[in-house]
């Protein structure tokens, strides 16, 4: 086991070395003391940001880090075409303390990644003038769990936008935001239906549709209309202050990020599984989020 994740980590350091092209004049990588440990985070700003501009905070998966999830799921061109900055924070030792168990040293350790999180936004707002009802989450696997995490335990967000993902851990009171989740009926690694996955973590979450559910309740939606298209099942809630509840299944897919690049050799290492083609995962997320600023 330890000679695999060893082998996961080099080969995703080789690409992240690999694969990054030229940063803008606008781009950063900055580190922040939080908790008494030094963390860090890239900041990509497009040369053409509004005042005050919309923020997306993006969370790698397990093994992953930022640069990784920059190179592989397409944000920096969405920022591009529609004008907002984008947040790649670097989860400690490549993964996210979310609350039941998950995952890997910060979960151990009771890393609290939600307080770097918001650390990390606040030096962005510091640096760069972001519109406070602006601001969202997304991620894929232990990233998309820690979007969950952020939405029960902080008010920052308008919306998160978990792939390929479950909510762990408590979550007594939580704010209303919007919500849209992707997932792949046949995800092995968090199973759509609940129950324990495959993988190194294990993770053993409730079934997707009872978690949005139970955001459907916090957020005080109508009953949800359902649309079918092809493989893809939209599941869509109205809801009060003009927030949203959405999830999106897709017949088939597994545990990955619809309409990224195949990577066949990274998805061997980390045992994901072969990009959806069905939608452009990226681009669903971005105009959810921009319909969906905070309080409608």
């Amino acid at each position: 086991m330890r000679k695999s994740i060893a082998a996961v980590l080099a080969f995703v350091i080789l690409f992240t070395v690999a694969g990054c092209r030229a940063k803008s004049d606008a781009s950063s990588d900055q580190s922040i003391l939080v908790g008494g440990r030094t963390r860090t985070f890239h900041l990509y700003r497009p040369r053409d940001l509004p005042n005050p501009a919309p923020l997306v905070v993006m969370l790698h998966g397990g093994f992953g880090t930022g640069s990784q999830a920059e190179q592989y799921y397409g944000w920096d061109a969405e920022a591009d075409r529609n004008h907002f900055a984008v947040l790649y924070p670097d989860g400690q030792n490549h993964a996210w303390n979310t609350g039941g168990g998950c995952c890997g040293d910060p979960g151990r350790q009771g890393t609290d990644d939600v307080a770097f999180i918001t650390a990390a936004v606040r030096a962005v707002e510091a640096e760069v003038p972001i519109d406070p009802g602006r601001v969202y989450a997304t991620g894929i696997s232990n990233g998309g769990i820690m979007a969950y995490r952020l939405a029960c335990d902080s008010d920052l967000f308008a919306a998160i936008g978990p792939d390929s993902a479950t909510q762990l851990g408590p979550c007594p009171a939580p704010k209303p935001l919007s919500v849209l989740h992707i997932h792949g009926s046949a995800d092995t690694r968090i199973r759509y239906n609940g129950g324990e996955g495959d993988g190194t973590a294990h993770i053993d979450g409730p079934p997707v549709p009872t978690v949005i559910a139970d955001w459907r309740t916090t957020d005080a939606c109508a009953p949800p209309t359902v649309a079918v298209s092809g493989p893809v099942t939209t599941s869509a809630a109205a809801c009060a202050d003009g927030r949203a509840v959405q999830l999106i299944t897709i017949a088939g897919a597994g545990h990955q990020w619809p309409g990224s690049p195949r990577r066949p050799g990274l998805e061997a290492l980390l045992g994901t599984d072969a990009p959806s083609t069905a939608l452009d995962a990226t681009d669903v997320f971005w105009q959810f989020f921009a319909a969906h600023p905070k309080g409608g």
